[in-house]
């Protein structure tokens, strides 16, 4: 669920992100061992029962692959379940076993599944993923009727956090019975869902159920007269695979993978593509390292629950090289503070951030540091330089380009003798044999001396290095949690404009309360609320204090609309259920986060225009 409201709450992606979720079944072949029909057409008969249980009259048909009209193949499973909500995948008769697997062509985040079946659900079947692209499988949960007699393993309704469980194994609804897996259920619910332990959970390259057990539909027969016996199979509407591009926090866009061709099915026009559109200096397909120029410091996933984009800082190499590295002994001997090592450093610089000339070169002090013609070529005299260990050739100080001069020899290129010398030769300059200066090319001593200009010595060189940058901040409020952002769908809300309109859906309760825990019943969903104000009620009688209120199930249509986030405080409008005494939660009701403004301007509506 973080991962949609990361996406959702800065475009830019400016913090951390992620891109937009799907089903990652649409556009892909699901593969199953069977289909009805494949070789020969097959009888069928499909069973309901009523609201007491009692068998309704079966429905029998044909099942052909050669009959487009009467087929029944996997991919109707990946069709869109809103547009075509009536096709079904069927196996053969005689498949006491079936597996139904997605293989995908990059990693993906997995957030749940959601299964649809048109039989009985099985009495008992394994949901399994791999990482490593279906080399190894580890299982996701166990199903059965009874975890302990079928697999040896404690129950989640009596045990939290087992790894089995027997909420989706009832044989009822005999048809359009609903399976339902999340990856992150508490207690990971509230992790990072980009951290370590969360990707150990989320990330797949496969996923597959096998389907262990068959059994009928066990509804109460209306006459005395016996009945035949129900025909076994496995057959499901609907196999919805929620997920999303794997990003690490750091896109909000993905495009295919090179070579991956969607596979059309009918009513599917968005395909979660699997290549990410890396954002905040990172690089690679799921954005698993540093762009090229920012390896400064360690690469980390953003933090999905503060939202902390945990940009990859850029190398500081003066816009001299193209690369760098991180270098985890530069890294330390900083203080954690820099680890980036510039490559190849170009315009004839060196060092980790390319922040000296190399040896032959000198620093042209008119230019700024990073201008390419900053390090200028020695340009020593090559009779008068004194040629030191380090190389063949003489060079000049870095950052003056003055040469080292032979004995008696002078200026910044050392291509005359000092004043007082003469003979400039291989072996330097030699002193005048002189009180006072002599001929420099003759040696002929002079009647008096010349004045002398010395060479001005250029200010020392200085390491040029680019400011870092600006740390990014964020508010409080604005932070991101697996809890509190959905991501699941886009929930349109009822808007408080016109008081007619308001006034015009006759909602029976208003309360002010706050959302304490959801849970999935299976069938239904309860949200279990502390009442702390009753605006309005008709015929329950509503009480401040504890209560539990009924949202149409997400199950049905794939989403939480409407959304209600625990811990937090709502003003709620909706419609008793008089019969039930329940208090309905619906996409007609009216749900907005509790403000003292909202709840006055409400109650002023209801005693002024709903009267």
């Amino acid at each position: 669920a973080g991962l949609g409201g990361a996406a959702a709450a800065s475009s830019p992606c400016e913090k951390a992100c992620n891109p937009r979720m799907g089903n990652l079944a649409h556009g892909r072949a699901l593969r199953t061992e069977t289909s009805c029909g494949r070789h020969a057409a097959e009888p069928f008969c499909s069973y309901s029962e009523d609201e007491q249980r009692r068998c309704r009259r079966p429905r029998c048909g044909r099942c052909s692959g050669a009959q487009a009209g009467l087929a029944h193949p996997p991919a109707a499973m990946a069709d869109s379940p809103f547009r075509l909500p009536r096709t079904w995948w069927q196996a053969a008769q005689d498949a006491r076993r079936e597996t139904i697997r997605l293989d995908l062509e990059a990693a993906f985040y997995f957030t749940h599944l959601i299964m649809v079946f048109k039989s009985p659900r099985p009495a008992a079947m394994v949901l399994e993923r791999s990482q490593d692209f279906g080399e190894t499988w580890k299982p996701y949960k166990y199903f059965a009727a009874n975890c302990s007699a079928t697999f040896g393993l404690e129950d989640d309704v009596r045990q939290r956090g087992a790894i089995c469980t027997s909420r989706y194994s009832s044989p009822f609804p005999c048809t359009g019975g609903e399976v339902i897996f999340r990856a992150l259920s508490p207690p990971y619910a509230a992790e990072n869902p980009y951290s370590a332990e969360a990707q150990a959970l989320l990330r797949i390259t496969n996923l597959r159920v096998r389907l262990l057990e068959r059994q009928g539909c066990p509804c109460l027969p209306t006459s005395a007269a016996p009945q035949p016996p129900p025909s076994l199979h496995y057959a499901i509407y609907d196999f919805i695979v929620k997920g999303s591009c794997f990003c690490n926090g750091h896109a909000d866009h993905c495009v295919p993978v090179a070579g991956f061709k969607p596979v059309k099915a009918p009513g599917v026009f968005h395909v979660v593509h699997g290549k990410c559109m890396c954002k905040h200096n990172t690089a690679g397909s799921h954005c698993q390292h540093c762009a090229p120029l920012y390896n400064d410091q360690p690469w980390q996933a953003a933090d999905g629950k503060t939202g902390a984009p945990r940009e990859c800082q850029s190398c500081k190499c003066n816009g001299h090289a193209d690369t760098c590295h991180f270098d985890m002994d530069a890294w330390l001997a900083s203080g954690n503070r820099s680890g980036g090592v510039c490559d190849n450093c170009q315009h004839n610089t060196e060092g980790q951030h390319c922040q000296r000339c190399k040896l032959g070169f000198y620093r042209d002090l008119r230019k700024p540091f990073s201008a390419p013609d900053a390090c200028k070529p020695c340009s020593c005299h090559p009779v008068g330089s004194a040629v030191l260990p380090l190389g063949p050739r003489p060079f000049c100080d870095p950052s003056t380009g003055d040469c080292p001069c032979k004995p008696g020899v002078a200026g910044p290129r050392c291509d005359h003798c000092l004043p007082g010398y003469w003979g400039f030769g291989a072996y330097g300059c030699r002193p005048c044999d002189c009180a006072r200066s002599c001929d420099p090319h003759t040696g002929d001593c002079h009647s008096s001396s010349s004045d002398v200009t010395w060479h001005n010595e250029a200010p020392p060189f200085q390491a040029v290095l680019n400011e870092s940058e600006p740390t990014w901040g964020w508010e409080d409020e604005q932070g991101f949690s697996a809890l509190r952002h959905s991501g699941k769908c886009e929930c349109k809300e009822q808007v408080l404009g016109n008081p007619k309109v308001f006034c015009g859906m006759k909602y029976t309760y208003v309360i002010k309360t706050k959302i304490l825990s959801a849970h999935d019943k299976g069938s239904h969903a309860e949200v279990s609320v502390k009442i702390k104000k009753v605006l309005k009620s008709t015929k329950l009688k509503i009480l401040r204090g504890k209560r539990t209120l009924y949202p149409e199930s997400w199950t049905n249509r794939g989403c939480t609309c409407p959304i209600l986030n625990p811990g937090l405080e709502y003003l709620v409008a909706g419609h008793e259920d008089v019969r039930t005494g329940r208090l309905i939660v619906n996409m007609k009701s009216f749900v907005h986060q509790w403000k003292s403004a909202l709840g006055r301007k409400v109650l002023e509506i209801l005693k002024r225009d709903c009267n």
